[in-house]
């Protein structure tokens, strides 16, 4: 199973988070680790790819472990803005900063609680288990937004549909 990335890039006690365009919900910025790819060139390289935005690695809040097919080994890394402007791409329908106290209200699991580890400084690399991403929670999504778990479900399988809406 490939491997990911995802950063938390926080500026006036705001979060920046991408809409993306295959399942058009808000998480935090990031993707897929190229093979030969070390995971901080990888979120580097996805964060501009998503937000037009060029950043540098503050620390490596965490490495998260799946429990189950849902989800990939995913580094989660504190970043900074270097240059860039914000702008969409192929794979971001929107970009938004949303205060830390006002979050969508759709967040999808388990992003809330990576921008909490992120917040709550620990020394070290914070190692944990993707307890959030079950069977159970992906059945009871689906009986309330039937569309995004297909969709969901088809990106897992290699099926993206970007739309440009």
């Amino acid at each position: 199973m490939s491997e990911s990335v995802a950063c938390v890039l926080i500026v006036d006690d705001r979060v920046l988070l991408i809409q993306r365009r295959d399942i058009p919900v808000w998480t935090l910025p990031g993707g897929g680790i190229d093979v030969g790819e070390m995971p901080e060139g990888a979120v580097v390289r996805e964060t501009e790819e998503e937000t037009g935005l060029r950043v540098g690695i503050v620390r490596k809040v965490a490495e998260y472990t799946p429990i189950n097919r849902l989800a990939r080994v995913t580094h989660l890394f504190e970043v900074c803005i270097l240059s860039g402007e914000l702008a969409t791409s192929s794979e971001t329908r929107a970009i938004q900063f949303f205060p830390l106290e006002a979050l969508p209200y759709h967040l999808p699991p388990p992003y809330a609680d990576w921008i909490n580890d992120a917040l709550s400084y620990t020394p070290g690399v914070i190692k944990k288990k993707l307890t959030t991403l079950t069977y159970k929670r992906l059945l009871l999504t689906l009986l309330k937004h039937p569309i995004l778990v297909l969709r969901f479900l088809l990106t897992r399988l290699g099926l993206h549909f970007n739309t440009f809406s």
